[in-house]
């Protein structure tokens, strides 16, 4: 993701922001305008979104690049979980344009409380959210990894909201993965694309610390599984190798 050095003049490094911002969402767009995308396992995603219920949307954070596309898969209201870091305000200005409202805090640990202006924690923004009829979409191993694993926060608050959670993820014939620690996914213009979803994933209010661990490790692997479907979309191997 974008680093912005904390040595730069402010005015500096907001100008700097708000271009990565710009090109940000430009790139998402110019991707979008040129790649032919599908859709795998609607039979897991379309009942949560007729419902009038909210759930939680959880992707690897290896796969951000693209998700704001979901967007119109859906009238209803949709927030994203985005961390207090300079790169997480990078993305909501980029982001924004796509009708995408957002929440300041962090899935690492449910016992911190992350706040925002008004000073609520973030995961009782959400669960008003969830409440609401709202989608939370969540990178359950951002912002900082460890990769492609669950972190508790997003379990507990699907504990104690009541919301299911949506595995989704999206493969790509062409595109490159970055030397960062999650491998993102830089998808390349003039390709096609699959956004797959898996089985949801609901955790009982009840549940006690080994089913909530239960819980996690079975995230981990339907998150898995939404990153293979799509790729068996487009039919590339299971390792997610894309082609330059």
């Amino acid at each position: 993701m974008v680093e912005l050095s904390p040595t730069q003049p402010a005015a500096r490094r907001d100008l700097a922001a708000r271009a990565a911002s710009f090109a940000i969402a430009a790139y998402i767009r110019l991707v979008d305008a040129t790649t032919r995308w599908r859709i795998v396992g609607r039979e897991f995603a379309d009942p949560l979104l007729e419902a009038p219920d909210g759930f939680i949307l959880a992707f690897w954070h290896q796969r951000l690049l693209m998700s704001p596309l979901l967007r119109r898969e859906t009238s209803k209201r949709v927030y994203m979980l985005i961390s207090h870091h300079r790169d997480g305000e990078i993305i909501a200005d980029a982001v924004k344009g796509f009708d995408i409202d957002f929440i300041r805090g962090s899935t690492a640990d449910p016992r911190k409380k992350f706040k925002q202006k008004g000073g609520a924690p973030a995961i009782a923004q959400m669960i008003a959210a969830l409440q609401a009829g709202a989608i939370v979409g969540v990178t359950p191993d951002g912002p900082r990894g460890p990769a492609r694993k669950v972190q508790p926060g997003v379990i507990k608050l699907a504990q104690l909201s009541g919301a299911p959670i949506l595995p989704v993820s999206y493969a790509v014939t062409r595109g490159r993965f970055l030397d960062s620690w999650d491998r993102f996914l830089l998808a390349l213009p003039f390709s096609r694309g699959a956004f797959a979803a898996a089985e949801p994933l609901r955790v009982p209010v009840q549940a006690d610390a080994g089913a909530a661990e239960a819980a996690r490790r079975e995230l981990e692997q339907r998150l898995d599984e939404a990153g293979a479907r799509a790729e068996a979309a487009l039919r590339r191997p299971p390792d997610g190798s894309v082609r330059a």
